[in-house]
């Protein structure tokens, strides 16, 4: 399983690092993903969660 959100789809995007000589490697940015256990359909499930969907509150989390 990759560094994805399972609930907003959120995934690993590329890029470039550009240093001050303009010079270009590729690079990627990968969302702050969370394992945690969220209520789906009435039970605990474990799910990789990015901590945008955490903060807004688009899962509600086992205690």
């Amino acid at each position: 399983m990759g560094k994805y959100c399972e609930v907003c789809g959120k995934g690993i995007v590329h890029g470039n690092n550009v240093s001050h000589s303009n010079r270009k490697t590729r690079r990627t940015w990968a969302p702050n993903t969370q394992n945690v256990h969220v209520m789906k359909d009435g039970r605990a499930v474990r799910m990789s969660v990015c901590t945008r969907c955490l903060r807004s509150g688009k899962v509600e989390r086992a205690v």
